[in-house]
């Protein structure tokens, strides 16, 4: 369950950081908030299994507002 909690704090976070982005009043500060950070990322390597072709890769490149969200997410979780 503090998995999901996660997830979601991590999306509701990079939303947020993305809607405020265009507010005026923040344009100072939401540079620093919603730049990416790469982790890592995999390249995409593929699985042919003759029926059907899988390609799969993954990347976390976090920004400051996603980490906030987990943050609180997990503020919340342990609270509730």
């Amino acid at each position: 369950m503090a998995i999901l909690f996660v997830v979601i704090g991590a999306i509701l976070g990079g939303i947020l950081g993305q809607l405020l982005s265009g507010v005026e009043a923040l344009s100072g500060v939401m540079p620093y908030l919603v730049n990416t950070f790469p982790v890592f990322d995999t390249s995409a390597f593929t699985i042919n299994l003759y029926v059907i072709q899988l390609t799969l890769g993954l990347a976390f490149a976090p920004n400051l507002m996603s980490i906030l969200g987990i943050v609180i997410a997990l503020i919340l979780f342990r609270r509730y």
